[in-house]
């Protein structure tokens, strides 16, 4: 199995990578901002899980295929970056309506529909794709057998850092929206932003390009 030392030089170098803001927090972030925060937890689970699927293809051998495809990848890093900005112009559309939202519980989203979308952005995160298919193999002790046990134990590592951090991002950015909701203008104003950010975050993600 894993040692310890490989172990925490992993959670180590996954922490670095994961508090410097990137695809995944910044759409939490655009979520909280424009649905509050259930929706935006509702993300980070389903960011996670698409996050874990990208560690079960490595793990099983797709991730090197990826990796090393040119096309692959960037057709997966398109398919997500249309899909961010999918969502940030609807977000953008429906920015007027937010305040019945707030008041109305069931308006709100936060079920399948809202996990889904974050399991799509998770499984399509470039900085995630690259992360596990080029770095995860190397913290692997081959000489100790059970390769795929490991890769999947490293995984659910990164994970959980990942699911304590986005869920504060989360919080935090809901927490600001709160003080918004007081006001229609405002909650428009805050909608638009988490719109724009989305869709801003989708021309990021298109624009991300590879050293090959």
């Amino acid at each position: 199995m894993v040692s310890t030392e490989r172990l925490l030089a992993f959670a180590a170098m996954s922490f670095l990578l994961i508090v410097i803001p990137g695809p995944s927090v910044l759409f939490v972030i655009g979520r909280a901002l424009a649905q509050g925060r259930r929706a935006a937890l509702t993300t980070v689970v389903g960011n996670t899980l698409g996050a874990y699927a990208l560690v079960v293809a490595v793990a099983l051998g797709v991730g090197a295929i990826v990796e090393r495809s040119v096309l692959v990848f960037t057709v997966l890093k398109l398919a997500g970056a249309a899909y961010l900005v999918y969502l940030g112009a609807k977000a953008w559309r429906h920015r007027g309506s937010l305040q019945a939202a707030v008041t109305d519980e069931e308006a709100a989203q936060g079920g399948l529909r809202t996990l889904w979308e974050g399991l799509a952005v998770g499984v399509s995160n470039p900085k995630t794709i690259v992360f596990f298919a080029a770095v995860l193999p190397q913290f692997v002790d081959r000489s100790q057998g059970h390769v795929v046990v490991q890769m999947l134990l490293l995984g659910l590592v990164f994970n959980i850092i990942a699911v304590a951090s986005d869920s504060l991002w989360a919080l935090v950015a809901a927490t600001g929206r709160n003080w918004f909701a007081r006001s229609p203008q405002r909650l428009s104003l805050v909608g638009g932003i988490g719109g724009l950010t989305m869709i801003g975050l989708g021309v990021t993600v298109a624009a991300t390009g590879r050293k090959d």
